[in-house]
């Protein structure tokens, strides 16, 4: 964990932000599998864990906003804790390394809510989003699911938001060693993606990577040949020479930071012509999108520009005919570029979603579009420095979706369906890379990862 300073002074800064009321923050429970002593390997809460630290299961963290008193709730550790799993940590010394000075056994957290309930005092939280802590919740406050979940905390919700978006530079410095480990998991599948090699093989091979350098994966491996599922989480394939290998992929360190990077490659290590076109469109919008994100610029203006070099290029190729900036304005584009050209990272690799997808990418200034396509867009409002984006724009050939618009007669002013449809198995192409808004700028964070075509093609080759 970071220094108890990190901890204590963002608990600071949030009571001070709250004003008044009691904070509560429900860490994770260990959840059972398939039965109750084997249970999923364990994550913490990401918040809980931004603001003290600790990724243990079953803490309750809350803050007296009022009187500005903090406590920890955990359960002792008893000697069968002990033969099981080992000299493990107590509650007053997980407190202790978080800078927390008082400390309660978790069965009494519902007396002491009855007490600030009884007082009418105002209580914060966040929306709850596993079932046994909203079954827990529901008890604490005698309320059912409809009243718990519009009790959340605006003000919370808005307050957390706020000061998780902004990354310090012991933040930035855990994302970039993740991105390195990115690094390693990207490059072992240009290395090995061999034809007749399976997907499992090279999916396992690079969860492994992540579980031996950090926390494991950031989110399920994307990684298939079938690129033009957008989340393709299937590894059933076996790698034909000639098509296009499609990797989203991250890992998570032991502090809960993400990385999230995309690759596309080309199976037995060289682009065909008809790739290397697509691919450099895709490269293109990439390379452009983070020279234009600077703080202050809306983002969802970075994703039209995103829209627009992919039209461009569609355009050149026959794919696409008519006039650029209203084909975009219709939608069209969305054909081909059918989701958001980026979203936040940080502790999740949705940073923040479990707030409302909403709240963390949209604001009084910008509302969310009903529009097929730029609907997906998750982050739309002016980015500040220190928020940290992904950078992926992407064109896909997703057969279902070509033949029902073409059925439909849709955006005939705009799409060539007939050149079209000679590309329904190529597959997808996205591009993605993880950027730290500046000052007066971006920058790509972390270890570069081979993009460029003569890079990839090289690094294939065992160059």
């Amino acid at each position: 964990m970071f220094p108890a300073s990190t901890y204590i002074q963002r608990r600071k800064e949030l009571s001070e932000a709250i004003v008044n009321g009691i904070i509560v923050m429900p860490g994770n429970s260990d959840v059972a599998c398939n039965n109750k002593g084997n249970t999923y390997r364990f994550r913490q809460d990401s918040t809980l864990s931004y603001f003290f630290g600790l990724n243990e299961p079953d803490l309750i963290g809350i803050i007296d906003a009022d009187q500005g008193i903090e406590y920890l709730f955990g359960d002792n550790i008893e000697i069968e804790d002990i033969i099981w799993m080992g000299n493990i940590q107590g509650i007053q010394e997980m407190a202790n390394k978080a800078g927390v000075k008082l400390t309660l056994q978790r069965s009494e957290i519902q007396s002491f809510l009855n007490k600030a309930i009884s007082s009418k005092r105002k209580i914060h939280y966040l929306p709850p989003y596993r079932g046994e802590t909203i079954i827990e919740m529901q008890d604490w406050f005698g309320v059912k699911l409809p009243d718990l979940i519009r009790n959340c905390s605006p003000e919370l919700i808005k307050q957390v938001i706020e000061m998780r978006s902004i990354k310090d530079n012991q933040e930035i410095a855990q994302i970039e060693e993740m991105i390195g480990v990115a690094f390693d998991m990207h490059t072992t599948v240009m290395k090995l993606a061999k034809p007749g090699t399976s997907e499992h093989e090279l999916a396992g091979i690079i969860e492994g990577i992540a579980l031996s350098k950090g926390n494991g994966i950031s989110f399920p491996v994307i990684l298939s040949m079938n690129g033009e599922t957008l989340h393709n989480h299937n590894h059933g394939n076996i790698l034909q020479k000639g098509r296009l290998l499609l990797t989203d992929a991250g890992s998570e360190s032991e502090l809960l930071y993400a990385s999230d990077i995309t690759r596309t490659i080309p199976i037995g290590g060289i682009f065909s012509q008809c790739q290397k076109e697509v691919y450099q469109i895709v490269l293109d919008a990439n390379i452009e999108t983070i020279r234009l994100t600077n703080p202050g610029v809306p983002f969802i203006n970075i994703h039209l520009a995103a829209a627009k070099i992919i039209v461009s290029g569609l355009k050149n190729l026959g794919l696409m005919k008519g006039n650029i900036d209203d084909a975009i304005q219709n939608g069209a584009h969305a054909l081909f570029f059918p989701h958001g050209l980026g979203h936040l990272l940080g502790m999740d690799v949705h940073d923040m979603e479990g707030l409302g997808e909403d709240n963390t990418g949209y604001d009084n200034n910008f509302k969310r579009s009903d529009q097929f396509g730029l609907s997906y867009l998750r982050f739309a409002k002016k980015p500040k420095p220190g928020f940290v984006l992904t950078d992926e724009p992407g064109i896909y050939f997703i057969p279902p979706l070509i033949d029902l618009w073409q059925k439909e007669k849709k955006f005939i002013d705009f799409i060539n369906y007939d050149k079209v449809q000679k590309f329904r198995d190529f597959g997808g192409i996205r591009i993605e890379d993880d950027i730290l808004v500046t000052a007066n700028g971006c920058r790509v964070l972390g270890k570069p990862i081979p993009k460029t075509v003569s890079e990839i093609e090289k690094i294939m080759a065992g160059c």
